[in-house]
């Protein structure tokens, strides 16, 4: 049975093939451009004061939920989640699947001063470095997409021209790959790749078998400050939330609600 994963993934390395672009012009240009607002630091920075990060996702829509926000105002919001006390932004940049842009990161990023993340289904090289000279401060890594020598190669590739890596991971086996590429920001997904259920449990579950100095951020499924506190408990440093804020009528407001965890 063909899943969400393996649609998306076939599309996204579909397109990496047809990509005849040269990478290493592209590497120089990307490590020219002016230093990167500093998504994991932020992040740390954040968690020594005591206060859960949260990561507020510019998404218009998902797969599996369909329109979401579809006239969502990128500028608009990143502003509102900056004033509700985000501390980063993700922004969804897949067309076909998420009804994202590389141009609502740049207009988001723009509209504020935040470290802002391209989240995306990173396959190859050049998406790393489109990535960077998009405007990106850090791009999404998913274990459960790539073998070892790709999440590796684009581990090291993503520092090489500046941007922080998210490693995002599901499970045990997938923790220690990320671990083994020296991964310093790990994110554990919530949300089954395959079946696209969410399962609560699993990022408390995850939290103690990390290792001390990876900066810890749980994803999906957090809907209020309840899911918030629980995962703050159980010892993560951020988390990252999309659905929930953009239906949420009041963006800064459901931020701050978050960060009040």
């Amino acid at each position: 049975m063909t899943t969400y994963l393996d649609r998306i993934l076939a599309a996204h390395r579909e397109a990496a093939g047809a990509d005849r672009r040269a990478l290493a012009p592209l590497v120089d240009q990307a490590i020219a451009m002016a230093p990167t607002r500093g998504f994991r630091t932020a992040l740390a920075a954040a968690a020594e004061t005591g206060h859960l990060a949260v990561i507020a996702e510019v998404k218009r829509r998902s797969p599996s939920k369909g329109a979401l926000a579809v006239d969502l105002d990128p500028a608009a919001t990143a502003t509102a989640y900056a004033a509700g006390g985000a501390t980063c932004l993700s922004v969804l940049t897949d067309e076909a699947f998420f009804g994202g842009s590389p141009g609502d990161l740049n207009l988001a990023r723009t509209a504020c001063a935040l470290p802002v993340l391209r989240k995306d289904f990173t396959v190859s090289a050049l998406d790393v470095v489109d990535a960077r000279l998009m405007g990106a401060d850090a791009v999404l890594l998913i274990a459960a997409a790539l073998d070892d020598d790709e999440l590796g190669s684009l581990v090291d590739l993503a520092r090489h021209v500046g941007l922080d890596a998210l490693v995002e991971i599901h499970d045990e086996a997938e923790l220690a790959r990320a671990v083994a590429v020296g991964a310093d920001l790990v994110g554990v997904n919530q949300r089954d790749l395959v079946t696209f259920e969410v399962d609560t449990a699993r990022a408390v579950r995850m939290a103690p078998k990390m290792p001390v100095g990876v900066v810890r951020v749980a994803e999906s499924g957090i809907t209020g400050p309840g899911d918030a506190a629980a995962l703050r408990a159980a010892g993560y440093h951020a988390v990252l939330v999309g659905e929930a804020l953009v239906i949420s009528g009041d963006p800064a407001a459901a931020v701050a609600a978050l960060r009040s965890a």
